[in-house]
């Protein structure tokens, strides 16, 4: 493999950090061109420091003067703002964008990315659920593929793997159920922040921690699914499967199944992202048989979890909905976080939001972001 330089969005949160231990196992075949953060000062310095990256950028403009400092005695360039961050996705040197910035805001430097034709690791959701059939046509048109990182869209990424995409029957994107899957309506209205964070298998940023434990992010991951593999999104199904060793699947037109499997670690993926189409040898850990005694399935409960039922509405009617969802899920899932908002209530603000925003049935981007803006402005006057 020739070696690769990586620009990492959102170097410091959970995939940011484990793309960074990639880098550090494989010196020989990834350096890092860029390194950019929200607002995590002293962690992006530290990793800077370890890292000598041509450039860092915080996307907190206050924070420009203490990142300065932290860095003063080195060669790296210091930027601040979202604009730099932007700029520097399309820098010559960059071969690979990580695109793990959490929510909404990571979509436009991913749009800036795949216009400058790089190659985008994938792992920040919010780009294919608000503007999928536009980051699809542009990825086409400026020849920018897409590698997916999360690990169920990974799973059937490999699946799918010398097949033809026309004898593909179902997708099966499997949930882990987070940490309130046996848990009632009754108890889940009582449940806090800390009970959610508290995830029985993944380690991942608080804001994906809580989607999964609404069942959100696999809403997302079914709206991500039907633009990166071009299917409808009745042909994608949902199963429960506590365990997270099968990570996703594939039904073809005959019948049979193909299924990817591996320890829960995000590192894995990640990995197969930056290598495709090589494997490489790795000393991460391996599923132990032995101490898996069973594996199991179950039907997802969008009656207990609503949030997946919203998700597959708004797949369903199309346009600026989806936009909609996520932005309504943001202002809620942080209004929870924050100790404003009761986890039950997560999904009334979001299917409220959907109501009452305009719909547009063909949105352009800059009608996303009005939608956006809209849909946190519904969301917030519910929310307090």
């Amino acid at each position: 493999m020739q070696k690769k330089q990586l620009v990492i969005l959102g170097s410091t949160g959970s995939i940011g950090t484990q793309t960074l231990d990639i880098v550090r196992r494989y010196p020989d075949l990834y350096s890092v061109y860029a390194l950019t953060a929200n607002t995590s000062v002293d962690l992006l310095a530290s990793q800077a420091r370890e890292f000598n990256p041509a450039a860092v950028c915080i996307a907190d403009e206050s924070q420009y003067e203490p990142l300065c400092n932290a860095l003063r005695d080195t060669d790296i360039k210091v930027w601040a703002g979202s604009q730099s961050i932007e700029h520097v996705v399309t820098a010559r040197e960059a071969d690979v964008i990580v695109a793990a910035m959490v929510g909404f805001a990571g979509l436009r430097p991913t749009i800036a990315a795949i216009q400058a034709g790089k190659t985008i690791a994938l792992a920040n959701k919010e780009t294919l659920v608000v503007a999928g059939a536009i980051i699809e046509e542009m990825s086409l048109r400026h020849h920018a593929p897409i590698i997916p990182v999360d690990s169920e869209h990974s799973a059937v990424f490999q699946c799918l793997a010398g097949e033809d995409a026309d004898a593909v029957e179902k997708i099966l994107l499997t949930a882990s159920g987070g940490p309130f899957r046996t848990f009632s309506k009754e108890q889940l209205r009582g449940v806090t922040a800390a009970e959610a964070l508290r995830h029985p298998n993944w380690q991942m940023g608080a804001k994906i921690t809580i989607d999964s434990a609404t069942m959100m992010n696999k809403g997302f991951e079914v709206i991500e699914a039907k633009w990166l593999f071009g299917v409808r999104y009745d042909q994608i199904e949902v199963l429960v499967h506590p365990q997270s060793v099968v990570h996703s699947a594939v039904q073809f037109r005959d019948g049979s199944i193909k299924a990817q499997l591996g320890a829960p670690d995000m590192r894995l993926p990640i990995l197969y992202a930056l290598s495709y189409p090589d494997r490489l040898q790795t000393t991460l850990p391996r599923v132990d048989w032995l101490a898996t005694a069973s594996l199991t399935f179950e039907q997802a409960d969008t009656e207990r979890f609503p949030c997946l039922r919203l998700a597959y509405d708004a797949i369903a009617r199309g346009g600026n909905m989806p936009c909609v969802l996520n932005a309504a899920n943001e202002a809620a899932n942080l209004a929870f976080r924050e100790g404003r908002c009761a986890f039950t209530a997560i999904p009334e603000v979001i299917e409220q939001t959907m109501k009452k925003a305009a719909y547009l049935p063909a949105p352009s981007l800059d009608d996303l972001f009005a939608s956006d803006s809209e849909a946190r402005r519904i969301a917030a006057s519910m929310l307090g």
